[in-house]
């Protein structure tokens, strides 16, 4: 099904085969676990489909070893994919109870390389940068400047853009240099929850 629809990368379309999506899903849903589908998870917030998750993983390009931000924890299905891909994941959740749910389920899959962190995840985690690849799974009216600056230069950020809350753009800013040093690219659109946060929209 991936494949088809573009994924490549033999560690992404490893992870999404392996990593029971049913765990992180409520169990009313569990007969469709595996479709290509996107679900409500509470807090107002989804989880995203396989070909989104997959597709924002593939455009972080080589994760394995990397240092990588993730904004938006949600039900931690995007976080145990790229620490099953072999990043060192840092990930930020706003709300709480879904940081408290997403961490009890990745330390039952012994995904343990990663570190979690509640709070306003447009701020990104300053005492931790710079990161080698952030990705944002929200969608933000326009990228958050505290993100771009805690990048490494050569490293990717991937967020959606779009001032229209259904649709968004999904960008691939890469800091070629130090400040001013950047370069955008874009590929198709999606649809997110909206990113909230001080730099993003309003609640």
């Amino acid at each position: 099904m991936l494949k088809s629809k573009g994924i490549s990368k033999s560690e992404v379309l490893n992870a999404i085969a392996e990593i029971p999506r049913h765990l992180f899903i409520p169990p009313e849903f569990d007969s469709h676990a595996y479709e290509d589908k996107a679900f409500p998870i509470g807090e107002g917030q989804t989880i995203s489909q396989p070909y989104t998750v997959a597709f924002q993983t593939e455009l972080l390009g080589e994760v394995r070893g990397k240092k990588i931000l993730e904004i938006g924890t949600g039900s931690g299905y995007q976080a145990a994919v790229l620490v099953h891909c072999g990043a060192e994941l840092y990930s930020i959740e706003r709300h709480a109870k879904l940081s408290q749910s997403a961490a009890k389920i990745l330390q039952e899959l012994n995904l343990n390389k990663l570190r979690l962190f509640t709070g306003d995840g447009t701020k990104g985690l300053p005492d931790y940068m710079p990161f080698d690849g952030i990705i944002v799974t929200a969608g933000a009216p326009s990228v958050p400047k505290a993100l771009l600056s805690q990048l490494k230069v050569g490293g990717f950020l991937i967020i959606p853009v779009g001032k229209d809350q259904g649709v968004q753009k999904m960008l691939r800013i890469t800091r070629v240099e130090e400040d001013p040093g950047y370069k955008t690219e874009m590929f198709e659109n999606f649809s997110f929850v909206p990113l909230v946060g001080e730099y993003a929209w309003k609640a």
